[in-house]
């Protein structure tokens, strides 16, 4: 009996990241424990440079961002030397973030699928879940902060509202968990509309925060005379030129540590890019042009509060307060609400619904891998531990410095060791005649690898913090480093282990199957059953 023509293929389990069903390229042969709409390749790349760039606004404009950048002034070095340690740090995210985007951009898979022509088919599963716990903490985190920003709105609009402070359970007050509802219930729904909704919301988040932000600065630079603005917000005295460079080298480590998360899982949206070019373009309007200009109207902003209200306030939303007037704080409050929203969309929340989707195609969609992040950063209470520094150090200071390593592996294999060559219909096969089967559907040599650079990664991140608190010796300035001890660790051991005992084939570049990096269109045909 003849079937009605459809436009869902058998493994359609949902659309695939909100986008229409058979927007992923799946062919017969994938297989399904491998396997979704959300995680097949792309038919249709669209993304251009601006929603590339629109992306980084969102990434770089939230509180986070105001307080790190407005923090690097004050450091007690010249501002010419905070410049070019903004310039020189924002400058290696984006050299890394090209080098993440490509095999995604090229292949139009997420991270985590690219990770199985490197990890194996089965290994991937160790980044994407290391990378998807870090990204569940930090929902958390920046969904309480925005609750924070939210609840001084409460106060100050619903002055009833005080008497909620009064009560409250798991640590936190009723106001509290309003506010922290409200945004909890706003992002899912935003999550739950698909890509597409995600990259309208962030094409008109970031340039709304830039608005807010240019009058911000008008308004205070207006108070105080343009005379009594400070690019230097140090109170210090002044520090000599060979003393100011470890300083210099520790400003730069903290960028590229504030965006090594979604660096390493960029290649989430740069799948979605029309060209890598316009990935390329994208990033550099977003991070060196978009950083410099942001951080330097954040400077404006907080070297202007100390004239006009005679303090320096480094957290735009108690700059927005102490202007007191109503429409101020709603404005410039939600404003900010708006912008931690869209931090947390594209930095938290995307990247565990890919990586968890990752564990089980067919039993978590993509939007249930969000769903997960999204409850388990409730059930973490992060309000509980997040103003607890030592808590902080050693949860995500011991997964954060595993991103180093992950990162510094991917491009390891995809780069010297796979020569940018991929074949994309493999990374959907169990059969143990595919080429990214390895030993059971693990590469022993990245699996190897996480373990020793993560240790010692892991050792520089939270030892020296332990051994300085024993009252033994103080080497706290090698946590600034542990990014980077990873990210070279992870290289240099994998490639030293490939060479030794080769995992990753060598594949031919003229096969119709095999995807090179080296030419702009990607290339991939449908995958043989295998037998």
């Amino acid at each position: 009996m003849n079937q009605p023509e459809t436009t869902e293929l058998p493994n359609d389990v949902v659309e695939a990241a909100g986008l229409p069903p058979g927007a992923g390229e799946m062919q017969p042969g994938y297989d399904p424990r491998l396997t979704n709409e959300d995680l097949a390749p792309l038919k249709k790349q669209t993304w251009s440079s601006y929603n590339i760039f629109a992306f980084w606004m969102s990434d770089v404009h939230s509180v986070g961002g105001y307080v790190t950048a407005g923090s690097l002034f004050a450091l007690g070095i010249a501002s010419w030397q905070v410049l070019v340690a903004l310039i020189v740090g924002i400058v290696i995210v984006q050299v890394f973030c090209n080098l993440v985007a490509k095999p995604s951009q090229k292949t139009g898979v997420p991270y985590p699928v690219i990770n199985r022509a490197v990890f194996g088919v089965l290994g991937a599963n160790i980044p994407a879940i290391i990378r998807g716990l870090i990204a569940v903490a930090w929902y958390g985190v920046q969904t309480f902060l925005a609750a924070e920003a939210l609840n001084i709105i409460f106060l100050k609009f619903v002055p009833s509202s005080a008497q909620l402070l009064e009560t409250g359970f798991l640590g936190l007050s009723t106001l509290g968990w309003i506010s922290y509802a409200i945004l909890w219930v706003a992002q899912a729904a935003l999550f739950w509309r698909g890509m597409e909704s995600i990259r309208k919301f962030i094409d008109w988040a970031g340039p709304a925060v830039y608005v807010v932000m240019i009058m911000l600065a008008v308004y205070l630079v207006s108070e105080a005379g343009w005379s009594n603005i400070s690019f230097s917000l140090s109170s210090g005295p002044p520090m000599g030129f060979w003393a100011s460079i470890p300083v210099m080298l520790g400003a730069i480590a903290l960028v590229v540590s504030y965006f090594s998360g979604p660096m390493l899982n960029f290649g989430d949206f740069a799948r979605y890019g029309k060209s890598f070019a316009a990935v390329k373009k994208g990033n550099f309007l977003g991070l060196p042009i978009n950083f410099l200009f942001f951080s330097l109207l954040t400077v404006i902003c907080a070297s202007a509060t100390v004239p006009v209200f005679g303090e320096l306030i480094t957290d735009p939303i108690h700059t927005v307060e102490q202007i007191d007037t109503p429409f101020a704080i709603l404005l410039g409050g939600l404003t900010f609400v708006t912008a931690t929203v869209g931090i947390n969309i594209v930095a938290n929340f995307i990247s565990p619904a890919f990586d968890f989707s990752n564990v089980s195609p067919q039993k978590i969609s993509w939007r249930m891998g969000g769903m997960i992040a999204a409850v388990g950063s409730v059930l973490l209470t992060p309000w509980n531990w997040y103003s607890n520094a030592t808590a902080i150090h050693y949860t995500l200071g011991v997964l954060g410095a595993l991103i180093g390593p992950l990162f510094g592996i991917l491009i390891a294999g995809y780069y010297v060791i796979g020569k940018q060559r991929v074949h994309v219909d493999d990374m959907f096969t169990m059969s143990p005649k595919g080429r990214y089967w390895y030993s059971g559907g693990y590469n022993r040599n990245a699996v190897a690898t996480v373990l020793v650079a993560g240790l010692i990664s892991v050792a520089a991140a939270v030892l020296p913090k332990a051994f300085a608190d024993m009252g033994a010796f103080d080497v706290t300035w090698i946590a600034s480093y542990s990014w980077f001890i990873g990210c070279g660790l992870g290289f240099v051991t994998f490639v030293f282990l490939e060479r030794r005992n080769p995992q990753i084939p060598l594949l031919d570049a003229s096969d119709e199957h095999v995807s090179d990096g080296t030419v702009e269109e990607r290339t991939g045909a449908p995958l043989e059953a295998a037998v």
